[in-house]
């Protein structure tokens, strides 16, 4: 999400000792953690609704979604609330962090491609890779995340709010 300049902001958070951000503008707020209102039949990864500013919105586990262990809610586990641009239309979501850090600007130069990392492991939801003097960070392609399948159920999810 570099329009046009050389440097573009991102919210940075963590899941584990891991490092990942998303572009600042998608993100809406982010709220303290508390329990979704469960939504049966959903896939694990989906933990609920959650009332926002009269709004229902599907939160999403992103630990699960990615194949690590469960999130287990702590003082600093938070949800940013993002408005995803998909090809026809603005999904709300929800999505669960460990930590959220900070917004900081990476430039263009910064940011790697992503790793191939083979067939076997899915990573086409990585948009890139910059590293920091503490590791790496991951930028994720929120819309790549998230297969038709995904985007249909949060979207019928959040319809039934």
């Amino acid at each position: 999400m570099m329009s046009g300049s050389d440097e573009a902001q991102y919210v940075t958070f963590s899941l584990g000792d891991e490092v990942f951000a998303v572009p600042v503008g998608v993100v809406r707020e982010i709220l303290d953690h508390e329990q979704a209102f469960r939504v049966p039949n959903g896939p694990d990864y989906l933990l609920g609704l959650r009332d926002v500013r009269g709004q229902g919105v599907p939160v999403m586990d992103l630990r699960l979604k990615l194949g690590l262990t469960k999130t287990v809610a702590t003082p600093h586990t938070r949800v940013l609330v993002m408005d995803i641009p998909l090809d026809d239309r603005m999904l709300t979501l929800g999505m669960v962090a460990d930590r959220v850090y900070e917004v900081t600007p990476f430039r263009r130069d910064q940011v790697e491609k992503a790793p191939d990392i083979g067939s076997r492991w899915r990573s086409d939801y990585i948009a890139g890779v910059v590293r920091r003097d503490q590791g790496f960070v991951v930028l994720i392609d929120l819309a790549s995340l998230l297969s038709e399948r995904d985007t249909t159920l949060l979207a019928d999810a959040s319809a039934a709010a």
